[in-house]
This record gives structure tokens, sequence and C-alpha cells, in this order.
């Protein structure tokens, strides 16, 4: 069992040619990250304040790219967006910031234990400085569900 390495033809320029193509596993690998990345982080997007939401089964709106949110705390204090502020200032305050106007919808979330008269007072406030379109923020609940809390239980 004997070879020869004269009868075979040795091009050496072949096997270590340049190769044009693309190589798209990394490239891919790299996409796959990102969108990790991206579906953990756009639920953090969103306001970061603990508040028990009530639930509705009212369809969902669209909201615009950047919402401003209004939240009544369980302790009464206001915040917008994530910044605590006096009930006086909220007006002056979001009056202050640039990317809202008084065309644009607030969102008003308001957690579960705060009383009807407290929500409403921010409400009054909000109306008084002029911002008309005010969005109530609930959380997305199923049909079958509210139907089942909304009727009493008979024994």
């Amino acid at each position: 069992m004997g070879a020869s390495l004269a009868d075979t033809d040795l091009d050496d320029d072949d096997d270590f040619a340049e190769s044009h193509e693309i190589n798209v596993t990394p490239f891919i690998d790299v996409i796959l990250v990102l969108l990790i990345i991206f579906m953990v982080a756009a639920p953090l997007s969103t306001v970061d304040l603990p508040i028990d939401l009530p639930t509705s089964t009212a369809s969902p709106q669209k909201k615009p790219d950047k919402p401003t949110y209004v939240s009544i705390k369980p302790d009464l204090a206001v915040a917008i967006g994530e910044n605590l502020v006096k009930r006086v200032d909220l007006v002056r305050s979001l009056d202050a910031m640039a990317d809202v106007s008084k065309d644009r919808p607030v969102f008003l979330r308001a957690d579960r234990a705060v009383p009807y008269g407290e929500l409403m007072d921010v409400l009054e406030i909000l109306r008084a400085g002029g911002y008309s379109k005010i969005k109530l923020v609930a959380l997305e609940g199923v049909p079958d569900a509210a139907a089942a809390q909304a009727a009493p239980a008979k024994p």
C-alpha cells in the first residue's frame, strides 16, 4: 500500500484561495441577541411606579410614541412619569415639559386603593390647567373574569 505524491497534481493556490462570500452565521447570531434584548427591554420602557391597576375589558387603544403618564400612588402621591410632584405643581410641571402639549392626551394611572374622590381631584386639577384630553389606564382583563366579578355571588 504505497502512494506516490508525484502522480497527484498539488495546486496550493486553490486550497488557500480567498472566499468572497459573506458568512451570515455571526450576523444571524447578533440579530437574535438584539431581538432578545429588545423583547426584554420593551416592557421596561413604560413607567416603573408600582401601582396596582384595575382591570378593564375595553378594547385597548393605540398609544402615542412618547405618552405622558400621571400616576396616583396608593399613598395618594402624584407623579409625572417617575418623578413625584406636588398636586399644586402638577399643571406647572406638565407645562414645563418640552414634549407635552395641551393637545396631546395625558394618561392617568391610579392605584386600585385610591379613593374615587382623590382621582376626581387630580382630574379636576388637570382640567382646570387646560388638559382636557385625559385617558384612564387599566390592565387588560378577560371578559369572563370581569363578568364574574360584577355578578354578586348567591348563596
